[in-house]
């Protein structure tokens, strides 16, 4: 029987009593949808999930995006992001330097993502403490944490996203192959508002982060790099974030409006660390 556990932060909460391995009825399905909404990270312990079963699940929430880098996709699995530091024959299997600063999955898309949902199946550990961490922020709690002269100020006011930003800066580390002019377009730079409502709970979320937000529009660069700071600097604050210390099998889904997230890179070969991602496409803000 389902039942949960609330994290005593913010956001996140472990669903128990659930094999997702054996696809849940209607019943629990809706149960595990409206406790999303509600705590916008779930996860669940302990599962053994095929590539099959990973994808059939998520796509009972929606569709499934493909993602622009298709040489860190899961071979033959198109809608499976692999984020991990294993290297075979020569090459990585998946993302080595996936996530290494706040974002919101594909936020750089006219349709951003609805959500994620992330299969660990290995976890990096030492001294038998796991490592790799993620961190989740809630942009609900934040925004609801906002002064009321900021919200006054930035509703109605629009950013620019680019997923070059995000991955220009990750390529620092030299782990990432240079773009094609093909995958460049594919991703062209979008315009959000700052404050979307969620679609399925109406919540006000905070809109804009450090990996893919370059400006906001109709203000000067100054204006509006220091508007940026003072909002980037206040939705990561310690009481809006939950950690989640990962496990084998750990099964967790993230809500790309509600949430940001960052991984914590405190790991290396030959410690592995392989995940499994799927991602649902989202509505336009």
């Amino acid at each position: 029987m389902l039942s949960v556990q609330k994290a005593s932060t913010a956001l996140g909460a472990e669903i128990l009593g659930v094999d997702l391995s054996k696809e849940p009825d209607e019943r629990t399905f809706q149960q595990i949808v409206e406790l999303w909404h509600k705590h916008e990270v779930v996860f669940f312990r302990n599962q053994t999930l095929t590539p099959e079963q990973h994808v059939a699940f998520s796509r009972r929430f929606g569709e499934l995006e493909h993602h622009v880098r298709t040489d860190v996709c899961k071979p033959g699995y198109p809608e499976i992001l692999v984020v991990s530091n294993i290297i075979e024959n020569g090459k990585p299997i998946g993302s080595q330097d996936a996530g290494l600063f706040w974002h919101s999955d594909l936020c750089y898309k006219a349709e951003p993502s609805r959500g994620s949902l992330f299969y660990a199946r290995e976890v990096p550990r030492k001294d038998g403490e796991p490592l790799g961490d993620t961190m989740f922020a809630s942009m609900t709690t934040a925004f609801d944490a906002l002064p009321e002269n900021t919200k006054k100020r930035i509703s109605g006011l629009k950013a620019v996203n680019s997923y070059l930003k995000a991955y220009h800066c990750d390529r620092k580390s030299g782990q990432r192959p240079p773009l094609t002019e093909e995958q460049k377009k594919k991703v062209p730079d979008v315009e959000h508002p700052m404050i979307r409502a969620h679609p399925f709970t109406g919540r006000k979320c905070v809109f804009v982060n450090e990996g893919y937000t370059i400006r906001i529009n109709g203000l000067d660069q100054a204006e509006s790099d220091k508007l940026l700071a003072e909002i980037l600097a206040h939705i990561t604050k310690p009481e809006f974030v939950y950690r989640h210390k990962w496990q084998d099998g750990d099964f967790l889904m993230w809500d790309n409006c509600s949430t940001q997230h960052c991984a914590i890179a405190d790991y290396s070969l030959p410690q592995r660390r392989l995940m499994e991602r799927t991602t649902l496409r989202g509505l336009a803000p």
